[in-house]
Formats: C-alpha cells, sequence, structure tokens
C-alpha cells in the first residue's frame, strides 16, 4: 500500500470503531428502496413474460425451388442487378 491509503486508513479506522455495531441498520428508507427494486424487477419479468408469449419461433417454410444460400444472396441484394436491369431467375 502506497503511503496515502495508508494515512487514509488510519484516519478512518477509528471512525468505524465509534460507531455501534449493533445500531446501525438500513432503516425505513434502505427497506422502502429494496421494496421498490424489488416491485420494479417483478413488473419487468410480467412484462417480459408476456412479451415472450407472443413471439412466433416458427421458420417460415422455404420455397421449394430456392437453396438457402441462393434465397438470402437475392434477399441481400434485391430485386435490380447493379446495372440497374431487371433480374430474371
Amino acid at each position: 500500500m502506497s503511503a496515502t491509503s495508508t494515512l487514509a486508513m488510519t484516519h478512518l479506522v477509528p471512525l468505524a470503531k465509534d460507531l455501534d455495531e449493533n445500531k446501525v441498520t438500513p432503516g425505513v428508507l434502505g427497506f422502502i428502496v429494496f421494496a421498490v427494486i424489488g416491485a420494479a424487477v417483478w413488473l419487468l419479468m410480467k412484462s417480459m413474460n408476456k412479451h415472450m408469449k407472443r413471439v412466433n419461433f416458427e421458420e417460415a417454410p422455404e420455397e421449394p425451388g430456392k437453396a438457402p444460400a441462393a434465397a438470402s444472396a437475392e434477399g441481400a441484394k434485391g430485386a435490380k442487378g447493379t446495372k440497374g436491369e431487371e433480374r430474371t431467375a
């Protein structure tokens, strides 16, 4: 430890010993903050479950004439070629 951290610790240790360990509690404010955080987490979980039930995990069936790689390449390039003429399959 450096000299400044040692000096800081020597000044803080007597302050910590002045407090009675049996009387230090989080109090009402600590309970209220904890209860609000707990209620927020519960509401977020409830909302997440509602949204997850709406998600459709089934994939759309592929067209029989297209390969999976060709279908993704056509979707990325669009219906037009690089020079503006229409592409034909």
